[in-house]
């Protein structure tokens, strides 16, 4: 504890005051997250939008750019984790959860619920999957990346702490080691305890609904708190085995079990159909991807409301959730370029994310639209099992989901008090276990307090008004990465050799860590 920050002591105040608002008046944090989320999604909506669009034009400028080439590290470093483990890393912790809990019920929602046209028609089919490619494809991961990228880049190449105000340096200077440099690190960790919260939150709800099920208990409250507190005992003995233990295993367990789910599904379900929808769907996701990703339908209330509900909070939660993906994604991978990084993080998750949603939820579609079997009346945490009861090998299915959900909980869960700590501890690369169980025990606490002010609508709510001054903060960071890149590539000399034709550049010195090791007093880790 004798290397923690001042932003640990605010985080944990802040937070400690938030879990007894929501376990001692409900009702009341309740009334007002509604009205906080009302306002947050009428008065900003249109900001969400931009931001989500920007971060995705970002990405696609750093891949073609010049700057494609400039390695996360010195330029001798090596990639710590192999392509597979790296891949495995990345999934774990910035998705996870939600592709299961999300996997069946926000197609099959959209489909019943379309943002245009009429419900349950085969344009409504089309449309549902192709809304949530948007949702779950290159704009939530281009949020990942270009965050990943600035926190990677400052803290392997430059030598700077692994801070989100650290990453801010070029562009604020010293006002980044001060009271804005803690103000900064405090709406990070404030964002991330929501937004990993949400997920712990539904990764509970669908586990009740599995074993409900399995065995007939009730689907209710306060099984998921039991829940929680098994899980959370589960993810402590797990952050107290380090990064290159606990969470790489757990991170290739998920991928074995995944990618068993994922081709048992394919196999046993409508494969032609479903193969068939995807090509369609994506073909018209690339499409529409432009006007999809900024429609706001300002005629249509009806319509407004349902792109609130949907793109907005989705562009929320992946802004609350970037600095804790993004620290842990920049964690692992030294030794990347800048090119080879962008398109791993943004590209490759993306179409497995649609891949996997065009299985799962074309599946469900394909039931009730071609067999009449009902899905859409079925609520979030169940729609999935009753979809196994369907299929060929349901009990397999669902305790291999059961499984998947239960490590995926793990991972994310001890992924996040590994970067709360490091964002607690002054940047440290490996935070005291003492550090991590306080923000693992933090983390379960206000998933508790958020399922009892009012479950999924509160977890939202949370999450769509934490991410507002994130978002400012995460568009200056970009601002900033530019504004180093263009200095490193601009400042490196260029040697001549006796004709004058130019040589390759010199390696670039390290004045500018010496630079902030100097100044900053703050340990680096």
């Amino acid at each position: 504890m004798k290397n923690v920050s001042k932003v640990f002591w605010i985080s944990l105040i802040t937070t400690l005051l938030f879990v007894f608002w929501g376990v001692l008046f409900p009702d009341h944090l309740s009334r007002m997250m509604t009205t906080a989320q009302s306002f947050f999604l009428v008065q900003f909506g249109w900001f969400y939008q931009l931001c989500a669009s920007f971060f995705l034009l970002f990405a696609l400028f750093l891949v073609f750019s010049r700057y494609g080439r400039i390695k996360l590290g010195k330029d001798e470093d090596k990639p710590e984790f192999n392509q597979l483990t790296w891949f495995a890393l990345l999934f774990s912790a910035g998705m996870g959860i939600g592709l299961l809990f999300f996997g069946v019920s926000e197609p099959i929602s959209h489909y019943a619920a379309p943002p245009l046209g009429e419900a349950k028609t085969s344009e409504a089919a089309t449309e549902a999957l192709r809304y949530t490619y948007l949702h779950w494809g290159l704009h939530a991961w281009a949020i990942y990346s270009s965050i990943a990228l600035a926190l990677a880049y400052f803290k392997f190449r430059k030598g700077y702490p692994g801070l989100m105000s650290a990453a801010l340096y070029p562009l604020l200077g010293e006002r980044t080691k001060g009271t804005l440099g803690t103000v900064i690190d405090s709406v990070a960790v404030f964002a991330t305890i929501f937004g990993v919260a949400a997920s712990l939150g539904l990764g509970a709800a669908q586990i009740n609904g599995g074993l409900s099920y399995l065995t007939g208990i009730p689907n209710q409250f306060s099984i998921q708190l039991i829940i929680i507190a098994v899980v959370t005992v589960l993810f402590l003995l797990s952050a107290g085995t380090g990064l290159q233990r606990g969470i790489k295993y757990l991170s290739n367990t998920n991928m074995v079990l995944a990618f068993l789910l994922f081709l048992g599904f394919l196999i046993v379900g409508p494969t032609i159909f479903v193969l068939n929808l995807f090509t369609t769907t994506f073909g018209e996701y690339v499409q529409y991807l432009p006007s999809m990703g900024l429609r706001l339908a300002p005629f249509n209330p009806e319509r407004a409301e349902w792109v609130r509900g949907w793109t907005i909070f989705y562009w929320a939660w992946w802004i609350a959730w970037s600095p804790f993906v993004g620290t842990f994604i920049a964690r692992v991978s030294r030794g990347r370029t800048v090119r080879e990084f962008v398109i791993a993080v943004t590209l490759i998750p993306s179409i497995v994310c649609a891949f996997w949603f065009a299985v799962f939820g074309g599946t469900a579609i394909h039931l009730e639209h071609i067999l009449g079997i009902s899905i859409s009346d079925k609520n979030l945490e169940t729609a999935l099992f009753y979809v196994y009861e369907q299929l060929p090998f349901n009990l397999f299915f669902v305790i291999i989901t059961l499984l998947l959900i239960s490590t995926f909980f793990i991972t994310s869960a001890d992924s996040a008090t590994f970067v709360l700590g490091m964002q607690t501890t002054h940047g440290s690369l490996n935070p005291s276990t003492i550090v991590k169980v306080i923000w693992g025990l933090l983390l379960s606490a206000s998933a508790i307090a958020l399922m009892a002010s009012g479950g999924l609508p509160a977890m939202q709510t949370a999450i769509i008004v934490s991410a507002l001054p994130l978002a400012v903060v995460l568009l200056l960071m970009s601002v900033s990465l530019l504004k180093a890149f263009r200095s490193e590539v601009t400042k490196k000399p260029k040697e001549r050799n006796g004709t004058g034709n130019r040589i390759a550049p010199i390696k670039e010195t390290l004045s500018t860590s010496r630079i902030w090791r100097r100044k900053n007093k703050e340990p680096l880790g």
